[in-house]
């Protein structure tokens, strides 16, 4: 028997525990009148709007952070390409004054070549004449 009273008071004990947690659970759903729910929609409305500032807020400064670093590597991709340019012309220069140098070194060479041949043929037309005279003589 004296399980049985130990079932009793347990129930009992139970039956109000889960009486006081229902209440509970009423209290906190229960339904809102219409000037509170409309309080408790604006205020949410306005925390879901300051929510949306913000995320616009940092969404911006990080738009623009990404802008300005996109911004100053162009300025030093430019920077870089018109160094490398520079130097590719300066090396274009020098190949191309190396050419002329040795353009007028080839063309001073042929001068003097030309020249020699003309002296050449010069003495070798001398000596062609001083032969014909020399055999017109002989026939003479």
């Amino acid at each position: 028997m004296a399980e049985h009273e130990d079932h009793g008071g347990g129930f009992l004990g139970g039956f109000f525990v889960g009486a006081l947690l229902g209440a509970l659970a009423g209290i906190l759903f229960a339904p809102k009148s219409g000037k509170e729910l409309r309080d408790e929609l604006k205020r949410k409305g306005e925390d879901a709007f300051e929510e949306a500032k913000h995320a616009y807020s940092e969404a911006s400064s990080k738009a623009k952070a990404i802008v300005e670093d996109a911004r100053v590597r162009a300025d030093e991709l430019r920077r870089e390409a018109n160094r490398q340019v520079a130097e590719a012309r300066e090396k274009a220069r020098e190949i191309l004054k190396g050419a002329e140098d040795k353009a007028a070194e080839v063309i001073d060479e042929a001068k003097s070549e030309v020249k020699k041949v003309k002296g050449a043929m010069g003495a070798g037309v001398q000596a062609a004449r001083q032969e014909l005279s020399k055999g017109e003589e002989k026939k003479g």
